[in-house]
């Protein structure tokens, strides 16, 4: 969508997405971290956190597309009518496939299915390569404003297609996931900063073709990667402090609602036998 709301909606999905990873993945980290020697295994608790997070990421990206295809000016569905229809909102659209691929391949790395290990980090970071890849050619006869600030997003996506194809290889690494996190947040920003240049609310359009602008986009996507670097750093101190407070009566709890869930005859299984033992 050629508009604020078509800027906002992929905005607050890798802002979202970024924040829930700057606080999951440290969680992991420590987690695995306190675990004892030899202990690598993490609860069932956080296969059904990337499970929610597979179904959410899949819904998120079926409803960018509903949205880029069926709005009063979209394709509807129409790829070519005596020439070619939308092709914008067709581009977006295929941006939002790829994620929702990327969500079926979460909840199928989530289940009990035999997956490839790092089937969901290698379809996350083909989702972002492609993404990068349209928006390469996206902005071709735009003005030089227009056209910087989308290459500026291109160092956030295609580096976060690069860190999160390491993770498929190194997996579990702290600061790659971190790294991760930032970058999604970074983007999700950076795609409101679009918005807020290309389509202001307040009604005042910016020069498109002045260089100063250029520059003060150039440093302002700079100050916005060291918001979202900031905001990863609160949040991993956050979980630290977090875990290091609450962490044993978290675990202990954690792990009882896990073995009261996989094994809820437990307790009529051993009344059972106390009476089979009576009778005899």
């Amino acid at each position: 969508m050629a508009n604020f709301k078509g800027h906002a909606l992929p905005g607050t999905f890798f802002l979202l997405f970024g924040l829930w990873w700057s606080v999951k993945c440290p969680l992991r980290h420590f987690w695995l971290k306190r675990q004892q020697s030899g202990r690598q295994n993490l609860p069932l608790f956080f296969k059904r956190i990337d499970l929610i997070e597979g179904i959410l990421k899949t819904f998120f990206a079926f409803v960018g597309i509903m949205a880029e295809q069926f709005v009063p000016d979209g394709p509807h569905g129409h790829l070519y009518n005596d020439g070619w229809v939308k092709l914008m909102n067709w581009q977006h659209s295929t941006m939002y496939l790829f994620y929702g691929i990327s969500g079926i391949a979460d909840i199928l790395s989530a289940t009990s299915l035999p997956v490839p290990a790092g089937l969901d980090r290698l379809s996350l970071s083909v989702a972002l390569f492609v993404e990068g890849f349209l928006f390469y050619f996206h902005v071709h006869d735009r003005p030089p404003l227009d056209k910087h600030i989308h290459s500026l997003l291109l160092v956030a996506v295609f580096g976060g297609s690069a860190s999160t194809l390491l993770e498929v290889f190194l997996q579990d690494n702290a600061l790659l996931e971190l790294i991760r996190s930032s970058l999604a947040i970074h983007q999700g920003t950076w795609f409101f900063q679009i918005g807020f240049v290309l389509y202001p609310l307040n009604g005042e359009e910016w020069d498109l073709n002045n260089d100063g602008n250029i520059m003060f986009i150039t440093m302002c996507y700079c100050w916005h990667y060291a918001v979202a670097v900031l905001l990863v750093g609160i949040n991993y101190g956050v979980v630290w402090w977090s875990t290091r407070r609450f962490g044993e009566r978290l675990r202990g709890d954690i792990e009882f609602s896990l073995r009261k869930t996989s094994h809820p005859d437990s307790s009529s299984s051993h009344k059972a036998l106390l009476q089979e033992s009576d009778e005899e």
